[in-house]
């Protein structure tokens, strides 16, 4: 399919993880077309955003943490058919590494996406409800781990 014929949907998302070794994680309440789910704090860019101040932006409103970015960690897309549009859409999703730098934990937007952040141990992590994308960026910080 030629990029013409479909709208893409850029996401970044940061992973943290403390010296605890609890990854700090925002509660996606399904929008009413999925299930509940422990995500990656971030999301969609806006038009004018770069990348990583759309990352800035995403982090602080659904934890209210303000973030550095980091490295890339990890990129990831799927596809498939619009909600809100006739059609197919690319969603293209960039994870890093950050370091918090002030803010407080707490959920900043009103009527979105996430109803509350957390931060959750990675080894209570196994059983929760979760999205694909904190299994895609706990596999690359494997990796890097692996690698040091």
């Amino acid at each position: 399919m030629e990029f013409t014929e479909y709208h893409t949907r850029l996401g970044a998302y940061v992973l943290l993880v403390d010296e605890q070794e609890r990854a700090l994680l925002a509660w996606w309440n399904g929008e009413g077309i999925a299930e509940p789910a422990w995500t990656l704090p971030g999301g969609g860019i806006e038009f004018e955003e770069s990348v990583r101040d759309g990352l800035v932006r995403e982090v602080y409103e659904e934890t209210g943490y303000h973030v550095e970015p980091g490295a890339l960690l990890a990129e990831h897309h799927f596809t498939a058919r619009g909600r809100t549009f006739d059609g197919w859409y690319r969603s293209q999703r960039f994870v890093f590494e950050a370091s918090i730098t002030g803010g407080e934990l707490g959920t900043t937007e009103v009527d979105g996406s996430t109803d509350h952040a957390a931060w959750v141990p990675l080894a209570e992590l196994e059983g929760e409800p979760r999205v694909e994308i904190v299994d895609v960026a706990l596999a690359a910080r494997r990796q890097r781990m692996a690698e040091r």
